[in-house]
């Protein structure tokens, strides 16, 4: 129950805020706008009516004091204002309501000049535009994954160069040590060199596959 409340209150924010692109104004502010004219209105006639009242009880009676109409009169009309303030703010409540649901209510086949164009526009261009949204996000995804791959292979491959530069290395420094040392021709005794290195590999793997293995602590 409380979630239906929420959404009937949601929905009637959304068509005030409507309401109030239409007009301009909202219906509470034009019954302010009201009341603050009437109060406005109603305090100018008050203190003409005072000074009316005034001036005719003095020239009734001269001996009277003039402050003291005036006292009395100010009273008087403060009575009157306060009574016709209550008589008004009741008479307001009912006529925002009716303004609310006779005057300032749009109904639904009516739109901003803003929101017409929409109205003009079938049904199938929407289901078009929708359907080149959702092909131009699939490519986007597609992009993404397909960049994905593009910097893993490229990590990939840099990996592989960095092995490349490291056996290029060696190799330098392995043909400067063989010439230093005055050990005849590097590249026709390379392959030999090559075959014995990997001898020894095997041999270190037998060695460390012979070599007791330490218990476990």
């Amino acid at each position: 129950m409380s979630i239906l409340a929420t959404g009937e209150e949601n929905m009637n924010n959304i068509s005030n805020l409507y309401e109030a692109q239409f007009f301009g104004f909202t219906p509470q502010t034009c019954m302010f706008r009201i009341y603050s004219a009437f109060q406005d209105c109603l305090c100018g006639i008050l203190l003409v009516v005072e000074k009316v009242c005034v001036r005719k009880l003095k020239k009734r009676d001269k001996t009277q004091d003039e402050d003291l109409l005036q006292s009395k009169a100010r009273e008087c009309s403060q009575e009157l204002y306060g009574f016709l303030e209550q008589r008004f703010q009741s008479f307001s409540k009912r006529m925002d309501a009716l303004l609310v649901d006779k005057c300032f209510s749009i109904p639904p086949n009516v739109l901003l000049p803003g929101d017409k164009p929409h109205r003009k526009s079938p049904r199938d261009d929407l289901m078009r535009v929708e359907s080149s949204l959702a092909a131009l996000q699939s490519a986007h995804q597609a992009e993404l994954c397909a960049r994905q791959e593009l910097l893993a292979e490229l990590e990939e491959q840099r990996e592989v160069r960095e092995q490349l530069d490291g056996i290029l290395r060696w190799v330098g420094e392995l043909q400067t040590a063989w010439l230093k040392e005055g050990l005849g021709s590097f590249n026709e005794n390379f392959p030999q060199v090559m075959e014995s290195v990997k001898k020894l590999q095997v041999n270190v793997a037998e060695i460390c596959d012979k070599r007791p293995k330490e218990p476990d602590s």
